[in-house]
């Protein structure tokens, strides 16, 4: 990392993780700072990368979203033409949430929101439909116990 990240960098960082539609003067006044520099600071860590894109937290279960699905992803084939096809069939989806790469027995893992079992089975014969896949387990959250996206700065 190339940006130099100081305690009242931190403090901002916490800040904007935890609400970052504060207003300027707020995050100021809670890092015990001034507008200016907390702006200077925030505009520093953008250009650096600390500081990603900016979104909104939607409620999945409100937008009728009530499954949530961790599938595991076991396949024999590992050559580049598979693995671009793959990859590019989970970016496509917006049920996928997460996809992570792995090591171990398992080869692939996928975090999958979608409003029932039904849906869940759609998604499911789509993407082996698309890529050939040597086994797949899903998992049925059945409840969220911690989830944030807040990094422990």
């Amino acid at each position: 990392m190339s940006v130099r990240i100081d305690d009242l960098d931190r403090k901002i960082l916490a800040e904007l993780q935890e609400d970052a539609s504060q207003s300027l003067d707020e995050i100021a006044r809670k890092v015990g700072s001034s507008k200016t520099p907390v702006w200077n600071r925030i505009r520093k860590l953008r250009e650096g990368g600390v500081i990603g894109r900016q979104t909104v937290l939607l409620d999945a279960e409100a937008l009728g979203l009530e499954a949530c699905f961790f599938v595991l992803v076991r396949t024999s084939e590992h050559e580049p033409e598979w693995q671009r096809r793959f990859v590019d069939a989970v970016r496509a989806r917006p049920e996928v949430l997460e996809a992570h790469r792995l090591a171990g027995e398992i080869d692939y893992l996928l975090k999958v929101r979608v409003p029932n079992a039904r849906a869940y089975d759609a998604f499911y014969q789509s993407l082996i439909g698309e890529v050939k896949i040597h086994n797949v387990t899903a998992l049925l959250c059945m409840e969220e116990i911690k989830a944030t996206t807040a990094l422990p700065i």
